[in-house]
């Protein structure tokens, strides 16, 4: 056994290359012309109160699935991000009132990459999501694509007497326990 390893050991390492590895590239940063010139759909949802659409940021993940890499991308609404063979638009992000009882926050997002349409063909960029994220339930719309996956962490936004508020629900959490509620 010793023997046969010592005869094929140099032919492996042989195989494997003796060059240096090269050099990792930078990923282009710049978006194209044609995604950048994409009009976002997305509805004006700072129509009621809280902070308007224009100032909210969105918190998004990133992974490619590749090499395992994941980045948040920190974002304004209409601001486009371009990483690699990428590109994630935001159009909105929301969220629910504080006083309601379901906790949600979503994102408007549209999603590009760089890939070709069919064998054989130039490489061109294609939209492959456009629609609404969401945390709580990211099963209800999901970004399906086998290279990469974008998801909502957080969207940065008030309303208007939302400070005032934590320390309403804590008078009110010390009254129901002198109820004995």
């Amino acid at each position: 056994m010793m023997r046969a390893t010592a005869l094929f050991l140099p032919i492996m390492l042989a195989a494997c290359g003796s060059g240096e590895t090269p050099a990792p590239k930078a990923p282009e940063t710049t978006i194209p012309e044609g995604v950048a010139t994409v009009p976002v759909k997305a509805a004006d949802v700072s129509a009621g109160e809280g902070t308007p659409n224009k100032d909210r940021v969105a918190t998004l993940g990133l992974l490619n699935k590749r090499n395992n890499l994941t980045q948040d991308l920190v974002m304004k609404t209409g601001e486009t991000r371009r990483v690699g063979d990428v590109i994630v638009k935001l159009a909105s992000c929301e969220r629910s009132l504080p006083w309601e009882k379901v906790d949600e926050e979503g994102a408007f997002v549209q999603v590009f990459v760089f890939q070709r349409p069919a064998n054989g063909s130039e490489p061109q960029w294609q939209t492959v999501f456009s629609g609404w994220l969401f945390k709580n339930s990211p099963s209800l719309n999901v970004v399906e694509h086998p290279v990469y996956d974008v998801w909502i962490k957080d969207c940065a936004m008030s309303f208007p007497g939302e400070e005032a508020r934590p320390e309403a629900s804590a008078a009110d959490k010390s009254a129901e326990k002198a109820s004995g509620n």
